[in-house]
This record gives C-alpha cells, structure tokens and sequence, in this order.
C-alpha cells in the first residue's frame, strides 16, 4: 500500500534541512534499495526555497509508513514543524512497477 508523507518544515530551518540533506538522500536511497521508495521531493516556497518534502513510501500499515517518516534524518533533526501520513491511491501517470 502507498502512503503520502506531508512534511512541514519549521520557520527558520533552512539551514538544517541543508545540512542534513546528504544523510538524508542516503536514507532516501536505502529507502529505494529496498523497494520501500516510490516518489519524493520537496515543497518550495515563492521564493524557490525547499519548505516542505512529500514523500510516497510502499508500507503494509499506518504504523509502518510512520515509523519510515520518523527514522528519516530530516525528521530526526528536528527539521519538521509536522508529518501527516496518509493512504494514498496513485490513479494517474504512475510508473510502471
């Protein structure tokens, strides 16, 4: 099952999303090692600036998309002003499995 990730960066914090971003793009890259990584990306802001990530994961639970949004770097720097994680059904332009 899908679940979206909506994650919201606190005021302020550009400079820990940059500076946990390497250790994040690992986590990201293991994520899709293990076929557990079906999209991610961030929110910009007017000005171009990342604000924000979503972030689609393939879990069999709510729990289990949680604990992946909770063991991301990002989100274990304290970068998330709040994560929202929903069930997702990915209707139109999905890829190919």
């Amino acid at each position: 099952m899908l679940f979206a990730l909506l994650c919201k960066d606190k005021p302020g914090h550009l400079n820990v999303r940059m500076e946990t971003r390497p250790t994040h793009l690992e986590y990201l890259n293991k994520l899709n090692a293990e076929g557990k990584l079906a999209m991610a990306g961030p929110f910009l802001d007017a000005e171009g600036k990342p604000n924000g990530s979503l972030v689609l994961v393939h879990a069999e639970t709510l729990e289990e998309a949680t604990a992946l949004g909770a063991a991301d770097p990002y989100a274990l720097a304290g970068l998330f002003e709040s994560v929202e994680v929903k069930p997702f059904n990915w209707v139109f332009n999905k890829p190919e499995a």
